[in-house]
């Protein structure tokens, strides 16, 4: 804990090795984030007064390899970006959580009423909610604490806000009440559980994984209580191609679109249970293939589709794996396609039936493919239905492509990101 002068004089200029870690080394970018830091503390100060503080930081993520994988127990490539949530936080002796964060009203949660409350479902209410009912079941301490919290992780951008929100508040209970004790695999484990029990939204574990761990890794859910997660030492900057999120907006939040989100998981799984089996991971391609005449009697036609694009994408994660290792750059591009068409034809997560008049992601992939076509790499991102895509682009075509994106989808909708070694954690200044 320290005094929020001392830290603001800390952070100063943002010239500290964390923030450039966190950051880069563009000096404009730096003294940006240590603004938006003393801004926050400022913030903290007029909202629950003086006192001893800790800052944190949780960042967003990319999937690189693994569209909607993780649900049925597969594999990932994801990292953590640049883009994050950051927060004041400091205890308050109370059995009260308050959080305040940046442009919305202040929302508290009491300690002593953790029961599931329906009506609060998609509330960041029930998500801190849920965090401290699990963390309490596992045995570990909670307790009341104030926290500002401001946020650079774009809602309904594919680069998982929610996931880095839960993550965060992990890591300020984690290190507030536990000392830390509590590992970075755990906190998203919790985190996953409070969003699919508390908050109402049937997600896998990566997002939470990436955020929380940090670096560039890859996943293997085959075991969800204990995932496997591995690190992957490649720098995707000497490659000279940049990865770019774009977001092309689109995606509802009504009820038939929230219906047609959580379709993906559960036709999965229904092919799985026509195999005897609880998820996809747990049976073979052929054995699909050898049983479709029945399967699809009781499943229909898409859920095997997306069942054939599991078995493809889940095996490329690891064929994806290896092609870095091996710095076998234009493989690895190649595969990014691969997948990207998969997700189209196959998962069939680029848009929503529902609304099919509104394609901002067909749009965008048709654009990126006109660009990038023997040059770089495409596909959707995240969970699809709008929101993001993702590409890899040679610099020589860096502006043609961002100009040619940003003409559609709106100036500052191209985010040039890199991965960033260190997940949700507390800032050691």
């Amino acid at each position: 804990m320290a005094e929020m002068d001392q830290l603001i004089e800390k952070i100063n200029s943002g010239n500290h090795p964390l923030f450039r870690e966190f950051y880069g080394p563009d000096t404009k970018v730096l003294q940006e984030q240590a603004d938006r830091y003393c801004q926050l503390l400022k913030d903290f100060r007029s909202t629950y007064g003086t006192g001893e503080v800790e800052l944190f930081s949780s960042p967003g993520r990319t999937e690189i390899g693994g569209n909607h994988t993780d649900h049925n127990y597969g594999r990932v490539l994801a990292g953590a970006v640049n883009l994050d949530n950051i927060a004041v936080a400091a205890p308050n002796g109370s059995n009260i959580i308050r959080v305040k964060s940046a442009g919305y009203p202040e929302f508290q949660v009491d300690l002593t009423q953790l029961k599931i409350d329906e009506s609060q479902f998609y509330t960041s209410g029930s998500l801190v909610q849920g965090i401290c009912a699990k963390m309490k079941e596992k045995g570990y301490n909670i307790g009341g604490f104030d926290a500002c919290i401001e946020g650079r992780v774009p809602k309904g951008s594919g680069l998982s806000s929610s996931a880095s929100f839960e993550v965060l508040i992990g890591a300020i209970l984690n290190e507030l009440f536990n000392d830390g004790k509590m590992s970075a695999v755990e906190n998203a484990i919790i985190g996953q559980w409070a969003e699919n029990n508390y908050f109402g939204k049937p997600c896998g574990l990566m997002d939470q994984t990436a955020c929380s761990v940090g670096g560039l890794i890859t996943i293997d859910f085959k075991d969800p209580a204990s995932p496997v997660v591995k690190e992957i030492d490649f720098d995707f900057v000497a490659t000279g191609f940049s990865l770019v999120i774009t977001d092309v907006g689109g995606g509802h939040d009504d009820a038939a679109s929230q219906a047609e989100y959580a379709s993906l998981p559960t036709e999965m799984k229904s092919v799985a249970a026509e195999l005897g089996a609880k998820v996809l991971r747990e049976v073979t391609l052929k054995q699909i293939v050898e049983n479709i005449p029945d399967i699809r009697k009781k499943t229909g036609d898409r859920a095997i589709l997306r069942a054939y694009h599991f078995q493809g994408d889940n095996q490329r994660v690891a064929n994806q794996v290896a092609a870095l290792e091996k710095n076998d750059f234009q493989s690895f591009l190649h595969m990014v396609i691969e997948s990207g068409y998969s997700s189209f034809m196959y998962n069939q997560n680029i848009y929503d039936v529902v609304h099919k008049h509104e394609q901002v992601v067909s749009l965008a992939l048709a654009l990126s493919e006109m660009i990038l076509k023997g040059s770089g790499a495409w596909r959707i991102h995240g969970g699809g239905f709008g929101g993001t895509i993702q590409a890899f682009v040679p610099q020589n075509k860096l502006d043609e492509y961002t100009n040619t994106l940003e003409n559609v989808y709106g100036k500052g909708s191209c985010h040039k990101l890199f991965i960033r070694k260190k997940g949700a954690v507390k800032l050691d200044l």
